[in-house]
């Protein structure tokens, strides 16, 4: 089987997911090649996993100060651009195509008549799920900016809909961890407010991650480079995690037993959807806007949600040999009757 699969390289999330899918392919003696699109290609990182890869332009999402900016992303798309990457993707040599929310793939497949498998926590979107946020522009972009004929959706939990848990590494759990450490991922807020808003909490150590890396003024904050080896030892002994609303974190999170406090991207309906879940769901603790009282209260919380999740990389690589058939109710209740839900002391 020889598959092209495009990601979504705007966030970090997706690439993460690609990374544990790639292994469970390449494992399965399968042939795949990636391409992502959303950034230039070097502002990609810790790549090394996907055997070389193909960079278009694509389409992203501008953000400024924690919001996404829809008159931004307007101006700086480039339609042109967009269009002769499409025209440019031959995919008539591959088997299957599969899209992680990425549009070029998505746009090129249709164009050359080829069957799109979308898998990726958008897809859950096509259910019942929570939903908050919405407007007609954000349902638009959720349906038509990378279309999948077929869609594996995947979230924290079913909500009685055929939706799969999320694709995540799963590492042995740390023997030991620190409740005072803290990992800070708020890519698209300003670093010098976060410095700010951290700096009353001397009692805790803060470990922040930032695209946009400056000296902290503060002996308790550490501003680092974005490394996917350096953060993922973080986040194992750390006792929680300061983020946006995205997915995949928050996934690496439940799945490794650490608290959540999330502030979601405004103007974003999947951010704001995330932190919904995890309110409904009990899984975190979410602030509208970056505030000190509610780090505050969080810090002082002293249990956390741990979610033991299957291998569901694993599980798709083997549907996928398998000939895709239909993910009947069966099917699906019995990848959910393995995940483990328990509440945590710190």
């Amino acid at each position: 089987m020889k598959i092209f699969y495009g990601v979504q390289g705007t966030g970090n999330g997706h690439i993460t997911r690609a990374r544990v899918m790639a292994e469970a392919l390449y494992a399965a003696g399968i042939d795949v090649h990636f391409q992502f699109t959303g950034r230039p290609k070097d502002s990609y990182f810790d790549m090394a996993v996907f055997n070389g890869f193909q960079v278009r332009t694509g389409l992203t999402f501008n953000t400024h100060n924690g919001q996404v900016s829809y008159l931004k992303t307007a101006i700086e798309a480039k339609p042109i651009t967009f269009i002769r990457d499409i025209q440019s993707l031959d995919l008539s040599d591959y088997d299957l195509v599969i899209s992680d929310f990425e549009p070029v793939t998505s746009w090129a497949a249709k164009r050359q008549n080829k069957q799109v498998l979308g898998i990726g926590h958008q897809y859950a979107f096509g259910h019942t799920i929570p939903r908050a946020g919405s407007d007609p522009l954000a349902n638009l972009v959720m349906k038509y900016f990378a279309p999948a004929d077929r869609g594996i959706g995947l979230h924290w939990h079913h909500f009685g809909q055929p939706i799969l848990p999320p694709i995540i590494e799963t590492p042995a759990m740390p023997h030991t961890f620190f409740k005072h450490k803290v990992v800070v991922y708020l890519p698209f807020e300003d670093t010098q407010e976060v410095f700010q808003l951290l700096a009353p909490f001397k009692d805790f150590d803060f470990y922040m991650y930032t695209p946009d890396v400056q000296e902290s003024p503060y002996e308790h904050i550490a501003c680092k480079a974005l490394s996917r080896a350096g953060f993922m030892q973080d986040l194992l002994d750390c006792g929680g995690i300061i983020s946006n609303a995205g997915f995949e974190l928050a996934s690496e999170a439940l799945q490794l037993g650490k608290k959540i406090l999330a502030k979601p991207l405004h103007n974003q309906m999947e951010q704001i959807s995330n932190a919904a879940a995890l309110q409904q769901l009990g899984y975190g603790h979410v602030m509208k806007d970056l505030n000190a009282t509610a780090i505050g209260n969080w810090l002082k919380v002293d249990h956390a949600v741990h979610i033991t999740y299957p291998n569901v990389a694993q599980i798709i690589t083997q549907w996928l040999q398998d000939g895709m058939p239909e993910m009947n109710t069966d099917f699906i209740n019995n990848i959910w009757d393995n995940v483990n839900v328990l509440q945590v002391k710190h």
